[in-house]
């Protein structure tokens, strides 16, 4: 089987010109981890083999373990067992173990979780290789933004319960937002939290086109504040998969069927509160949907690859007038066209990545600079 980073020239061309030696400078924080973590490159040339190798192997896992399966894993779909839980397709399984070993599982995360620390722009590269070999999987390999938002968001005590175990890819997790009547409009959440006397807040409502809703670890958007409407009311809260969480449902969908799309039952679920009280529609989750938007380009532009080798393999096969399909000037003409339209769409979701790493870096650099005056401020 073909290495789906290797065999494709357009990514391993931008791979080459983008200037990935400026976002490692931003992403490593002027090479400040090197000796600090095994792994952590101490210049750029560096950094930027450590993505080419990680992709590369990628690449090899995608094209010969996990794009074999993807049909099976399509025809297989997910399982609602009795007991409220949720089996994934043994292809799933099998391939969710593989990324785990291959270390990819934290591929954003700081080094201090045991994440790569690597660029948004590397991610969008591996969500596209992914994606391409089986697009399920992706709609849980890409939900890494999950544990980014804890990262940027969350408390020190909440990032240490929960990031190592990401990284790792001991969990899986699940942005849990829509319900039966707030799809597209979350301002009308009503799945309510509440706290008891004690201050522990707890969960209680239905969600409703979750994906990968049986994950180990949700993020759910609720009203902590029952007195107001709209967004101002919303906070956003972490929650385990447990005894209280049930899943009622697994919709019955088009295509992508080794992704689980659920509807959940929180019946009094223990939770914690991500950040600030009221901010959870802004600006935690719309945080979160920024991220998820260039995870579903990059998923985009993987099918589109997948889509153009079926044709492409078809018609240099498929035999009409003494000739393969490939030289009729009509059938040449759509695959030219459908080539130009990947690379458009791969060039235009990679200056996008790199665009955001820039923004992330720079601001961070700026916090941190910030932050430094002013304990020198106080010092003085």
């Amino acid at each position: 089987m073909p290495n789906f980073y290797t065999d494709n020239d357009d990514i391993r061309f931008l791979f080459k010109h983008i200037d990935l030696g400026a976002l490692a400078k931003l992403c490593e924080e002027d090479f400040k981890f090197a000796g600090q973590f095994d792994y952590a490159p101490g210049d750029a040339g560096e950094a930027i083999q450590n993505y080419d190798m990680v992709l590369e192997s990628l690449g090899q896992l995608s094209g010969d373990f996990i794009a074999p399966r993807a049909e099976d894993v399509d025809n297989e779909g997910n399982a609602l067992n009795e007991d409220g839980t949720v089996s994934y397709a043994k292809g799933i399984q099998e391939s969710l173990e593989k990324l785990a070993k291959a270390e990819v599982m934290g591929f954003t995360l700081p080094y201090r979780f045991g994440g790569l620390n690597f660029p948004n722009l590397v991610y969008s590269m591996a969500i596209e290789i992914v994606s391409r070999a089986d697009a399920s999987l992706m709609n849980i390999f890409g939900l890494q933004g999950i544990a980014e938002t804890i990262n940027a968001f969350a408390s020190e005590e909440i990032k240490e319960q929960y990031l190592y175990d990401f990284a790792a890819g001991k969990v899986t997790g699940a942005m849990v937002l829509t319900e039966p009547d707030a799809g597209s409009d979350l301002q009308s959440v009503k799945l309510r939290a509440f706290t008891d006397d004690n201050g522990n807040w707890f969960l209680h409502g239905v969600k409703r086109f979750i994906t990968n809703g049986c994950g180990d670890v949700l993020l759910v958007l609720a009203r902590s504040e029952p007195d107001r409407a709209g967004g101002l009311g919303l906070s956003l809260f972490v929650c385990d998969r447990g005894p209280t969480v049930h899943i009622r449902r697994l919709e019955d969908k088009l295509g992508i069927h080794g992704s689980p799309t659920c509807e959940i039952f929180f019946d009094n679920t223990p939770c914690q509160i991500i950040g600030e009280r009221r901010r959870g529609l802004a600006p935690y989750v719309a945080s979160l949907m920024n991220g998820a938007r260039i995870g579903i380009a990059a998923q985009s532009v993987g099918i589109a690859e997948a889509a153009f080798h079926v044709a492409r393999d078809y018609a240099a096969t498929r035999y009409q007038f003494g000739v393969a399909i490939e030289r009729l000037p009509a059938v040449r003409d759509m695959l030219m066209d459908m080539k130009i339209d990947i690379e458009a769409g791969r060039a235009l979701l990679y200056e996008a990545s790199r665009v955001v790493d820039m923004e992330f870096g720079y601001n961070k650099r700026i916090r941190i600079q910030s932050a430094s005056g002013q304990g020198r401020g106080q010092a003085a």
